[in-house]
Order: structure tokens, then C-alpha cells, then sequence
């Protein structure tokens, strides 16, 4: 009887540590992702900071393939959409743009056309009569030199050739992600060019703060210090005025769900189809690394906010997402089921001659920071 009752303690016990254990992070298999593409050795890096924050980035596109953050449990979930293997990467089905840097301009560019002292360059048009994130074979689309890993730093570089998809000028950059006790995710961009040219690097992760394929992303609640965004006319290119959010679906100054308005019939929500515009940051002049935007999950309690010292932050809102696309969990990619928040200079700023300059020259050099923050709040 003795030995009943011991066994049925022990089973107890058992029971109760299991139903304790927390949710870890799961790696991705490196072995997915070694492959040699275009002579050069693709592969996949793990950083992980002391605060628990576990990234795993493959230097196919600087790509963030997975994003394990805690909720307010300590249960962890990949927060970013993403694929299993390299192959899924290099012949996408689905969103082409998933973790990956994007450029060498960000965003539209009308026509796939600008000048630069009187000379005219021509991009090729990938998107609705635009050049879209760089043109058909941007930097997502190439493999980025490793200079330096360690447990929580991964730098990459890349030298896009004069011409490449258009654009004048040997643009070299070097890229730097860490990850930090405070659980950022920190990205440092920096770029020289031999010619005059235009620069617009982003950062292009889709985010679920459930977990990727864990629903929609109408519920997460946005602010955004924003007093006014670009406006776009039918085809995505800003008009060139600047539309005040007072009043309107795109007022975040309040903490808001993101799908508290975003059906609404609205000129803009409805030539984006939901958002996908560039909101213009309150900063005061000079000012350096400011909050962008900061999103909260009410269920789980994850907090990500978005610190940049770039004048907009381009929000979308996943609306074009068809379901084709599978993540790393085996679920569909579908409409609103995640988010994007790319700091970055204004869509078009080549051909808008009111907006912040876009122009870098021989002996300049870009510079970008940008943070992503993962916190908790309490129930």
C-alpha cells in the first residue's frame, strides 16, 4: 500500500513539473539552409542575448528566418513569419520580401525612374508599374559576405555593383544585427558610394506577437507618434502633400487596435487596401533614435516597440497576403495575419523635391539605426 501511495506521489509530482515547463524556442536545423547559391555559401546564424531573446538570420538577404520572444508567462513563440528550409527562400511561393533587408531603395519608386543631375535612370518595374524594394533582384535577393559572428552579433556585407537594377554608383554596405540583454534587436546599417546615387535601406519582418500563424493581427493595439503620413494616389506613389491623421483611420497617436478601422471606406484604406502607408515621425530637429511605434498583444502581453532615427516608418498591415505562402508551423500566410513596421526614408523621394533627400554623394556616408524591443506588459 505504501509503495501505491509513493508511486501515485511521484506520478503527482511528475504531472505537476510538466504542466510547469515552459514554452522554449525550437530551432531551425542549420543543415536547412547550407547551400552554395550563385558560388557563394549560404547559411544560417543563431544570436541569442542574455534577456532571452533567440534570433536565427540567414545571410541569403540578412534574413530574420525565426524570432523567439517570451509573453508575460515566459512562454516563448516565433513572433516573425518565415520557412523551414533555404529552398522555400530561393524560389519563394508567397511573399518575396519575408525577414529580409530591402533596397537598394525601399518602397516605390514612380515608374522605376529618377535623375540625378540632369542624367535619367530607368529600374526595372516589379510592382503596378513601379520599382518596389529595389527592382527585381534587390538586395534580398543576394547573398551577403559574414565579416563577424559571435553569440549575439551577426555582420554581413554586400557591394552592389554600378548599375545594378539601374541604380548608378558601386554602392558598398555593411550591416550589423545584435541582439542585447534588453532584448533588442538592433540593426545598424552603413553605406559608401563612388557615384551620386539614392539609398533607402529597410528592415522588412513580418510580425504576429501570437506566433506566427496563431490568427489575426487586428486585435494587437498600435501607437504611432505620428501627426501626419504620405498620402498615395491609385498606384501607390505619394501625391506629394502631406495628409494630417487628425480625425482620420490613421490617427495612432492613441494607443489603438489595428482593426478597429481599417474597413472603413476611407480613400486611402481603400487604395491600400488597409494600410500600407508612410507615417511621418514627431521629432524634434536634431533629434536622433526616436520611438516609431510600439505595438502590444493583449493576450500574451508581448510588447514590441520600434526606435529608428529615419523621418518615416512605412506600416502594413499584411493585406496582400493570399494564403500561398506556408510558415515554419505548416499554417497558410494569410491576409492580416501579421504586420510589417519598416523605418525608412519616404516612398518616391527621388521624384519629390519637398521630401527628405534621399541623394547620397562620393565621400558621404548613409547611416541607419534601428530597434526592435520586445517587453511584457501585466494583465
Amino acid at each position: 500500500m505504501m509503495k501505491k501511495i509513493a508511486f501515485l506521489t511521484l506520478s503527482l509530482l511528475l504531472l505537476c513539473s510538466c504542466a510547469k515547463e515552459k514554452k522554449q524556442p525550437v530551432l531551425i536545423d542549420k543543415s536547412a539552409f547550407e547551400r552554395v547559391h550563385d558560388g557563394l555559401p549560404i547559411s544560417l546564424y543563431t544570436l541569442q542575448s542574455e534577456g532571452g531573446l533567440t534570433l536565427q538570420v540567414t545571410n541569403f538577404g540578412g534574413r530574420v528566418v525565426s524570432l523567439w520572444a517570451p509573453d508575460r508567462a515566459g512562454n516563448y513563440a516565433d513572433v516573425v513569419l518565415g520557412h523551414n528550409t533555404i529552398a522555400d527562400y530561393l524560389e519563394p511561393v508567397g511573399e518575396r520580401f519575408l525577414g529580409a533587408i530591402v533596397g537598394r531603395y525601399a518602397n516605390r519608386i514612380a515608374n522605376g525612374q529618377f535623375t540625378i543631375d540632369g542624367e535619367n535612370y530607368q529600374l526595372p518595374i516589379n510592382n503596378n508599374g513601379q520599382t518596389l524594394h529595389g527592382g527585381l533582384h534587390g538586395l534580398d535577393r543576394v547573398v551577403w559576405n559574414v565579416e563577424q559572428v559571435s553569440n549575439n552579433q551577426l555582420s554581413l556585407s554586400y557591394t552592389s555593383p554600378d548599375g545594378d537594377e539601374g541604380f548608378p554608383g558601386e554602392l558598398t554596405i555593411h550591416m550589423t544585427y545584435t541582439v542585447t540583454p534588453e532584448n533588442e534587436f538592433k540593426i545598424t546599417y552603413k553605406a559608401t558610394t563612388d557615384k551620386p546615387t539614392v539609398v533607402n535601406l529597410s528592415h522588412h519582418s513580418f510580425f504576429n506577437l501570437k506566433g506566427e500563424g496563431e490568427g489575426l493581427i487586428t486585435d494587437h493595439l498600435l501607437t504611432i507618434p505620428a501627426d501626419y503620413i504620405v498620402p498615395v494616389n491609385e498606384v501607390q506613389i505619394p501625391t506629394g502633400e502631406l495628409m494630417p491623421v487628425a480625425g482620420t483611420p490613421f490617427d495612432f497617436r492613441e494607443l489603438t487596435a489595428i482593426g478597429s478601422r481599417i474597413d472603413l471606406e476611407e480613400e486611402q484604406l481603400q487604395l491600400g487596401g488597409g494600410y500600407d502607408h508612410c507615417w511621418v515621425i514627431n521629432r524634434e530637429r536634431g533629434e536622433g533614435v526616436v520611438l516609431n511605434a510600439r505595438v502590444e498583444e493583449p493576450s500574451t502581453g508581448r510588447v514590441l516597440e520600434v526606435y529608428s532615427d529615419q523621418p518615416g516608418i512605412q506600416f502594413y498591415s499584411g493585406n496582400s497576403f493570399d494564403g500561398t505562402g506556408t510558415g515554419k508551423n505548416g499554417k497558410p500566410h494569410l491576409p492580416r495575419a501579421s504586420f510589417a513596421l519598416e523605418t525608412q526614408h519616404f516612398p518616391d523621394s527621388p521624384n519629390q523635391p519637398n521630401f527628405p533627400s534621399t541623394r547620397l554623394n562620393p565621400g558621404e556616408v548613409y547611416t541607419q539605426e534601428c530597434i526592435y524591443k520586445f517587453s511584457v506588459t501585466k494583465k
